[in-house]
């Protein structure tokens, strides 16, 4: 029997309903969300793209949303000058950078920068650190769209075996803290681990998150397991088309697992409404709205 799918794009549009709702009533009550952006021109037009669709999700859910665009061969100063403002900016709720940054500029610097308490992306290692330790569940959104596709499963993750391949900072590692915090019991490889196969076939949970496509066949999957692709590549189709794919091979995997997110559909659209989530989320705590 195929794998049940879990269906990313129906989990993201029960989370951006809730979010449009929080967003109606802040700005009944004069104090509208609002997600401010910076974005340097580096000829990389996925980033822009992104942005433009991120503007049109804020529109359409009642997120104010500002782009602040700098030119290209921006230093690292200028950027953080930007961040300052934004910062200290008290009409600002909601913070994040757009990737990447030009050559010469330290990503993990700026990203650290960034007011914690509007650091929505989870990427400042303050926030990071409390996640860790269990303060906060400001957790990068990739990581925190994982658990909620795991959540739409039922399953329980207490003491079951979860194998995340890959870990990335922003994305395997903080999928495994979030793991262990459920207790489930969680073992963290990467696509050089010697005996890859033998790990992942013991998995209830397979989470590849190492952006090789095509690294998880189905003899790599438990029967009945739960498998959450968080792989997300650009390869070339037969055809010469560009096509998104995901670190397992899904029309195999899918005929051995119990459940499988699909790439696109999966992770993608779920990260970008828990993004919206955590930018309501930041707006009710800085006005003192929260319900």
């Amino acid at each position: 029997m195929p794998a049940k799918i879990i269906d990313g794009k129906s989990i993201a549009q029960d989370l951006r309903l809730n979010v449009g709702i929080r967003a109606a009533k802040l700005a009944a009550r004069g104090t509208p969300a609002r997600l401010d952006a910076i974005l340097v021109d580096s000829g990389d037009n996925g980033a822009r793209v992104y942005a433009e669709n991120q503007a049109r999700t804020c529109e359409q859910l009642g997120i104010g949303y500002t782009l602040h665009e700098l030119p290209a061969g921006s230093d690292q100063a200028s950027i953080l000058a930007a961040l300052k403002g934004l910062n200290e900016d008290p009409g600002v709720h909601a913070v994040m950078v757009h990737m990447p940054l030009p050559a010469g500029v330290d990503p993990h610097a700026i990203q650290a920068r960034i007011d914690p308490d509007k650091d929505v992306e989870g990427v400042n290692p303050a926030n990071i650190g409390n996640v860790v330790y269990g303060r906060s569940m400001k957790a990068p959104c990739t990581a925190l769209a994982t658990l909620r596709m795991l959540d739409h499963t039922g399953v329980d993750l207490k003491g079951k075996r979860c194998v995340v391949v890959g870990a990335s900072a922003h994305v395997g590692r903080p999928i495994a803290v979030l793991l262990m915090q459920r207790e489930a019991t969680v073992v963290s490889c990467n696509k050089f681990t010697q005996g890859l196969g033998d790990l992942c076939r013991s998995a209830d949970v397979l989470i590849p998150a190492a952006g090789v496509p095509g690294l998880i066949s189905a003899d790599m999957v438990k029967p009945g397991a739960i498998v959450v692709d968080v792989g997300v590549n650009r390869v070339k189709a037969v055809d010469g088309s560009m096509k998104t794919v995901g670190d397992a091979l899904f029309a195999e995997v899918e005929g051995v697992a119990g459940w499988i997110s699909p790439v696109p559909g999966g992770v993608g659209p779920v990260t970008v409404a828990v993004l919206l989530h955590n930018v309501v989320d930041a707006a009710e705590a800085a006005t003192g709205d929260r319900a």
